[in-house]
């Protein structure tokens, strides 16, 4: 099976993926001199599309910075009706079940999924849909936001396959789900 959805998160000490005021800043408390990736490069190289809901797509549009996505970018939305004009051809609404989701998509011809965003990704969660994850968490205790993790309908086993260091601070876990 060539089809797999992975997770590449950074969090806090106390699991969040985002302070109480939904910044992010934090994420960057660490000097970081060589701008060291810190895997990213090496695991978007092997992904095929990126799946992320409306807050993280309208967090990135946000960003000043040039579309940083060479990759399509597949949008969940209830409540978004289209991608704006500046994005289209890069970025695609999908709407549906998780399921439905990942059928449309895997139409298409893509298979290795990044998972991106707290609700998406337990939505997926959920529904038993990820099989790696890779989290990277940064020395701070944020006392509250958005937590990456949620209540789960059934316990999921995930093993440890590795496990790196960065900027001598900043631990990064690589998890595969256990089926």
């Amino acid at each position: 099976m060539n089809k797999k959805n992975s997770v590449f998160i950074a969090t806090s000490i106390d699991g969040y993926i985002a302070d109480k005021n939904g910044g992010i800043d934090w994420l960057h408390s660490i000097p970081n001199p060589n701008n060291d990736d810190m895997g990213y490069v090496e695991f978007t190289n092997r992904i095929d599309a990126l799946v992320m809901g409306r807050t993280t797509f309208e967090t990135v549009l946000g960003f000043d910075i040039d579309w940083p996505y060479s990759i399509p970018v597949f949008v969940l939305s209830n409540q978004l009706k289209e991608i704006p004009e500046t994005h289209k051809g890069k970025a695609f609404l999908v709407k549906g079940t998780m399921t439905e989701i990942l059928e449309q998509i895997h139409k298409k011809g893509f298979e290795k999924l990044y998972i991106d965003g707290g609700t998406t990704i337990m939505s997926f969660l959920k529904e038993d849909l990820i099989d790696e994850m890779i989290l990277t968490t940064i020395p701070v205790l944020l006392g509250g936001g958005s937590s990456l993790f949620t209540e789960l309908p059934k316990k999921l086993n995930f093993e440890l396959i590795g496990t790196k260091t960065y900027l001598n601070q900043i631990t990064q876990h690589h998890y595969k789900r256990k089926r």
